[in-house]
């Protein structure tokens, strides 16, 4: 005999058993972007079109690289997890998984790139 029903074993899980712990991570990454972004462009828009030696001296300072770097690791991981759902949505079987993995390791080279040029122009 069940205690427990079919509903309350299915509250707060999605198909996988994640969605809802997925839409509160990409709702509070959006949040947290919605910060993030316009400080970036701020920062990136001053050094845009200026020579090498003024973009060296921008990004040498500690607040342009930690929002730089933020903006690297948030926005691509918030990109690969919103593609993560699209192809969920509308495909199935070894092409989902095949462009997942696809999608995840190109993002996260992205990042390594992104990550490594910071470091080059902020040390």
């Amino acid at each position: 005999m069940r205690y427990i029903t079919d509903r309350k074993r299915a509250v707060g899980k999605g198909a996988a058993g994640s969605g809802t712990g997925h839409h509160w991570y990409m709702q509070v990454s959006a949040a947290g972007l919605a910060f993030i972004v316009p400080t970036f462009i701020y920062i990136f828009g001053k050094a845009l079109g200026s020579d090498y030696a003024t973009v060296l001296e921008t990004f040498s300072h500690p607040i342009p690289a930690i929002v730089t770097g933020l903006m690297i690791i948030f926005g691509l991981h918030h990109f690969n997890r919103g593609f993560e759902t699209l192809m969920q949505d509308y495909a199935r079987g070894h092409t989902l998984k095949i462009s997942i993995i696809l999608m995840t390791v190109f993002t996260y080279g992205l990042m390594a790139t992104g990550l490594f040029s910071l470091a080059k122009l902020a040390l």
